[in-house]
């Protein structure tokens, strides 16, 4: 049995540019970070015991024989994707829900093609992790989504990431102090919504347009690099802040789907608490709330947004993990035994229907 664990992202500045749409043809870059909130995932070789051969537990239960049955999509071309031969379970258990803006459909990907590598006795590298992840869910699932969230979930950390026009991307991580990057997150609030949505439905109102955009994206993409070199200072953090207000005022002129009413009255009443700025997490539209402000004011912001759930959260930098391997008894045999069976019935009713020669 193998239990891999997975972290969700927030991302402060770049998000937008890391579309393929984008940054194929213009480059683009990210500054995010991981928190220690994640996605478990359990997976272990099915024993020969089952009508099924796979067994997919999430907010669903699928029980089936061949991948192309699964609709859970992620699971589904995962197991395609590794040509898994023996029958599986995977269980999905989340610290966060889904369809919020923390990455958590990447970090299921990436979590699954980790545990699954180490099923198959293979370790993979984090840029191996990354790179398919997007293969999947990109090129695979022909999602329209971003390229941060699975290289945030493989990688773990701060990381400043750029994404280059020949596909490929590079990591590279904010050597903060100690002190630095505690004073960052003692300015951190997130809140959740309770709207929920799909990234690539957000996506879809501004990416296949997002060529007229330039000029906004070009100063997104230039806010990953003034809040590197904040944080790269000594100064007070407050720069931060006011830089994230002045990108989420921007980024919501990328459609009106990014934000609404609910939204702009919560991250209103956070302003007006105090905070000195925040964001949607994500492509907008719901999802988890970001706020930026001096500590001496979260208590009045949590008093401001006490209809929302605060949610602590700390940095956390291992990135996604293997965190239990045990090895189980071979059914490889009885599994081919099995399928042999399986084979051999197929043909016998094929040979026994009706018009057969």
């Amino acid at each position: 049995m193998i239990i891999s664990r997975t972290p969700f992202r927030i991302s402060f500045f770049g998000g937008g540019t890391d579309y393929p749409a984008w940054y194929r043809q213009h480059g683009g870059a990210v500054l995010a970070a991981t928190i220690n909130k994640y996605c478990y995932l359990t997976c272990r070789y099915l024993p020969p015991f089952f009508e099924h051969r796979i067994r997919v537990v999430y907010s669903k239960i699928e029980n089936c024989q061949q991948p192309e049955e699964i609709q859970h999509p992620s699971a589904r071309e995962t197991l395609r994707f590794l040509k898994m031969a023996r029958g599986v379970e995977i269980h999905h258990d989340g610290d966060l829900p889904g369809r919020s803006g923390m990455g958590s459909s990447s970090a299921f990907t990436v979590g699954l093609l980790n545990a699954l590598y180490a099923l198959q006795g293979r370790a993979v590298g984090k840029k191996q992790l990354a790179s398919e992840s997007i293969h999947i869910e990109q090129e695979m699932l022909k999602e329209m989504v971003g390229s941060q969230d699975q290289v945030c979930a493989a990688y773990g950390g701060l990381n400043r990431i750029s994404f280059l026009p020949n596909g490929e991307f590079s990591v590279q991580p904010m050597t903060l102090t100690h002190e630095r990057m505690e004073e960052l997150a003692s300015h951190l609030m997130l809140f959740y919504t309770g709207i929920k949505r799909t990234a690539a439905s957000v996506a879809t109102s501004f990416v296949p347009s997002i060529a007229e955009r330039s000029a906004l994206l070009n100063k997104l993409r230039g806010c990953v690099d003034q809040g590197c070199d904040i944080l790269n200072g000594s100064g007070d953090l407050a720069p931060f802040g006011g830089l994230l207000h002045a990108a989420w005022l921007d980024k919501r002129s990328l459609s009106d789907k990014i934000s609404n009413a609910q939204v702009d009255a919560a991250y209103d009443a956070a302003r007006s608490a105090g905070a000195l700025g925040g964001k949607l997490l994500g492509a907008g539209g719901g999802g988890f709330l970001l706020v930026f402000a001096p500590p001496a004011r979260h208590s009045k912001i949590k008093k401001q947004l006490n209809r929302l759930i605060h949610v602590p959260f700390k940095f956390e930098f291992g990135g996604s993990q293997v965190i239990f391997h045990e090895l189980e008894e071979d059914f490889s045999a009885h599994d081919k035994a099995r399928d042999k069976q399986q084979i051999e019935a197929f043909r016998e009713l094929d040979a026994n229907a009706p018009g057969a020669s």
